[in-house]
């Protein structure tokens, strides 16, 4: 959700403080920055209480949203007075671990419409008493924005970058191997995942003597600096696109063979730029023993969640050592019939994670009008705010 701040924050929104504040990720890593996370919740609690909205609506994050929005709404009901409508955005991942759906009817207490962005979770949602739209997979705004004009809009389902400029750009030769890296948005984990990368690098360099990489930063200034430093020990030479250019970021995986990315919403944005990729994963040990007990799904990327196949190979924990990283990538390179399966299994996933036809129905008989393709995520999820405000 990193560049989704950054976008709303051209739009006018003013933070209380910077979100990288509490981007924080794990069990363990989280201990240091509790006493933190209880001043930016009072601060924010605050805030919001003296502005007294008509709605709240709170993006993912659950562990501070879901504190935030229980406590705004503990603090009307000891006024007994009507508080604003709060909505959430992302709906807790459920379908993950184990005994959390029954935690999904605490929600309704204090939200009061949950926005999701796959396909299972309305209706895990709704079985608990918890009012809950699907409105598609973020990820669906960049095909808007990209291929604006274009016949194929959002039901294109892909976008196309052009590799071409991006080498002359760059002055890429037609003979070089680029290789995609995405190491993450939050500073905590590009500090663990960068350093494999870069010795995943320094093994498959031998390989392939002509090799390029090009490392996505995430608009973060700490990670940004992080980046900046690490490169100056790169193995192989590389390019750094700064975050917050979605275009320049779509050449880019246009140009490129293969990607090695950190598990997020990246390897949706592998998946619709067409580009096969090996999804990765580290964390403190405690957080990984964590996970292995709690999780009830085999996989980490979403499009192997969404398939429940491993189409993505998967580097996790362990596993995840520049050896078999390397392994696992020149496997990928080399085999075309491997990087043909994610191509094939990407247009699936597209569809799952498209707003079904009978949201926009509905939306169509409140009187909201528009071309099919203007109907993503964010103007179905502000049409239902809007709905609420109407009654």
């Amino acid at each position: 959700m990193t560049q989704e701040r950054s976008m709303m924050s051209k739009q006018g929104l003013k933070s209380l403080f910077p979100m990288e504040n509490i981007a924080v990720m794990g069990i363990w890593e989280l201990l240091p920055h509790l006493y933190n996370f209880r001043v930016k919740l009072k601060e924010t609690v605050e805030a919001a209480f003296r502005f007294q909205p008509h709605a709240v609506v709170t993006v993912d994050s659950k562990g501070f949203s879901f504190r935030l929005l229980q406590q705004i709404r503990a603090r009307y009901n000891h006024q007994r007075s009507d508080g604003p409508v709060h909505f959430h955005y992302v709906a807790p991942s459920f379908w993950a671990w184990k005994g959390s759906e029954t935690r999904l009817k605490g929600l309704a207490k204090f939200v009061d419409h949950v926005f999701c962005i796959l396909p299972n979770e309305e209706e895990g949602c709704q079985s608990n008493g918890l009012a809950a739209t699907f409105v598609g997979h973020p990820i669906l705004e960049d095909i808007l924005e990209l291929n604006m004009g274009k016949e194929t809009a959002l039901h294109g389902r892909k976008i196309t970058g052009n590799g071409e400029d991006f080498r002359k750009k760059y002055a890429i030769p037609s003979g070089v191997t680029v290789i995609t890296l995405l190491p993450g948005s939050r500073l905590q984990e590009v500090t663990r995942m960068l350093p494999i990368f870069s010795n995943t690098m320094k093994l498959l360099k031998d390989s392939f003597p002509e090799l390029v990489t090009v490392i996505h930063v995430a608009p973060n200034q700490l990670v940004g600096n992080y980046i900046a430093r690490a490169i100056h020990k790169w193995p192989v030479p590389t390019i750094l696109i700064p975050g917050g250019t979605p275009q320049l970021k779509y050449d880019a995986f246009n140009a490129s063979r293969v990607a090695l990315c950190t598990s997020g919403t990246v390897a949706m944005e592998l998946q619709l730029a067409r580009l096969p990729c090996l999804v990765t994963y580290r964390a403190h040990l405690l957080t990984e023993w964590f996970i292995r007990y709690k999780a009830k799904i085999p996989y980490i990327s979403l499009p192997n969640i969404l398939l429940d196949s491993p189409v993505i190979p998967e580097a996790l924990f362990q596993t995840c050592t520049p050896t078999k990283v390397a392994f696992s990538l020149k496997e990928l390179m080399n085999n075309i019939v491997l990087q043909q399966q994610q191509i094939i299994a990407a247009e699936k996933v597209m569809e799952l994670i498209c707003p079904p036809n009978r949201i926009i129905h509905n939306l169509e008989q409140q009187g909201m009008r528009g071309t099919r393709p203007s109907y993503t995520p964010s103007m179905i999820a502000a049409s239902t705010i809007l709905s609420y405000a109407q009654r």
